[in-house]
C-alpha cells in the first residue's frame, strides 16, 4: 500500500470538504440576507396597503358622509324633527325626486351646483391621480430594489461558481499529475516484477532439467514412511517385477472368485431343491385337506337330507292325523254359559 499517496488523497479530500463547507456557509449567509430583505419589502408593502386603506377610510369619512347622500332623508333618524312645511326654496333638502316638487335641472342654483360638482370631481380625480402616482412610484422603487438585489445575488453566485470551477480545475490538475506519477511507478514496478518472474522461471526450468523428476530417477519416488509407499507426484510407474506380481495376484483373485461363484451356485441349487420339495409337500397337504373338506360336506349333506325327510314326515303326520278332527257345535256351545 502506498501510504504517502493515501495521505495525499486524504489531505486533498479534507481541503475539498473545507472548501465545500465554506461555500455552503457563504450561500447560507446570502440566503439569510435575502430573506431579511424580502421580509423588509413585505413589511413595507403591508404598511403601504395599510396607509392606502387608512387614506380611503379618511376620505370616505370626510367627503362621503351619510348626510351628503341623496337618499339620506329616507333613513334620517331626525327626519320628524327636521320636518318643515312644503317647499321653501330650491335648496330645500326635502325636495327629493319622490316628492315631485323639483325636477332635475329646474333648480335656481343649477350653475353653482354644477360648478361645485365639477370642482369636487376634479379634486377627487387629482387626489386619485396623486395616490396612483405614489403607488406606482413605490412599486417602481420596490422593483428596482428587487432587481438590484437579484443582480447582486447573481453576480455573487457567478463569482462563487467561478471560484468553484478554478478549485475543481486545480484539483483535477493535481489529481492528473498524481495519477501520472502513480502510473509511472506502477509501470516500473510491473517491469521489475516481470524481470524477476522471468528470472525465477529460468531458475525453475534449470532446476527441473537437472533434477530427479525429468531424469526419472526411481529413488525420488520412495517415501520416508517406507519403501512400500511412494510419492505420487514423483512416481513414474511400476517395474516389470511389480507388474508381474500384480498380474499373478489378479489371477489368484479370479480363481478365488470362480470358486466362490461355484459354491454359491451349488448352494442356490440346494435351496431350489428344498423349495421344490416344500412346495410339493404343501401341495399334497392341500389336496388332503380338500378331500377331508369334501367328505365333511358330503356327510353334512346326508344329515341335512335325513333331517328334511323327518321334517316332511312330521308335517304329514300333523296334517293328516293330529289336525284331522274338526270341532263341532257342542264344543263352541260350552263357552259363555256362566253369569260371570
Amino acid at each position: 500500500i502506498d501510504k504517502d499517496a493515501l495521505d495525499t488523497q486524504v489531505k486533498d479530500r479534507k481541503i475539498q470538504e473545507a472548501a465545500e463547507k465554506a461555500r455552503n456557509e457563504g450561500i447560507a449567509n446570502e440566503m439569510k440576507q435575502n430573506d431579511k430583505i424580502m421580509c423588509m419589502l413585505e413589511e413595507r408593502q403591508k404598511n403601504d396597503i395599510r396607509n392606502i386603506n387608512k387614506a380611503v377610510n379618511e376620505f370616505q369619512k370626510n367627503f362621503q358622509k351619510p348626510e351628503t347622500r341623496r337618499e339620506f332623508d329616507l333613513s334620517d333618524p331626525q327626519g320628524l324633527r327636521k320636518d318643515k312645511p312644503a317647499r321653501l326654496s330650491d335648496s330645500d333638502p326635502r325636495c327629493t325626486v319622490s316628492g315631485l316638487q323639483k325636477f332635475m335641472g329646474e333648480d335656481l342654483n343649477y350653475d353653482q351646483r354644477m360648478k361645485f360638482q365639477k370642482e369636487q370631481l376634479r379634486e377627487w380625480s387629482l387626489q386619485q391621480q396623486r395616490d396612483w402616482k405614489n403607488a406606482l412610484a413605490d412599486q417602481k422603487f420596490a422593483d428596482e430594489l428587487h432587481d438590484k438585489n437579484r443582480i447582486e445575488l447573481d453576480q455573487k453566485t457567478m463569482e462563487q461558481q467561478r471560484k468553484e470551477e478554478e478549485n475543481k480545475r486545480a484539483v483535477c490538475v493535481a489529481t492528473k499529475d498524481f495519477n501520472k506519477t502513480q502510473a509511472a511507478e506502477l509501470a516500473e514496478r510491473r517491469k521489475l516484477e516481470k524481470y524477476q518472474k522471468m528470472k525465477d522461471d529460468m531458475d525453475e526450468i534449470s532446476g527441473l532439467l537437472q533434477g530427479d523428476l525429468l531424469s526419472e530417477n526411481p529413488e525420488q519416488a520412495v517415501s520416508s514412511f517406507g519403501r512400500h509407499r511412494v510419492i505420487t507426484d514423483r512416481w513414474k510407474g511400476m517395474t516389470q517385477d511389480q507388474l508381474m506380481a500384480i498380474r499373478h495376484s489378479q489371477q489368484q483373485q479370479v480363481l478365488e472368485k470362480l470358486t466362490l461363484k461355484e459354491e454359491e451356485r451349488r448352494r442356490d441349487a440346494e435351496w431350489d431343491r428344498q423349495s421344490i420339495q416344500a412346495a410339493r409337500a404343501q401341495l399334497v397337504l392341500e389336496r388332503h385337506q380338500q378331500r377331508q373338506n369334501r367328505e365333511c360336506r358330503r356327510a353334512l349333506d346326508n344329515i341335512n337330507a335325513e333331517l328334511s325327510q323327518e321334517q316332511k314326515s312330521k308335517n304329514i303326520y300333523l296334517k293328516e292325523e293330529a289336525y284331522s278332527n274338526f270341532p263341532t257345535g257342542q264344543y263352541y256351545a260350552q263357552f259363555n254359559t256362566t253369569s260371570r
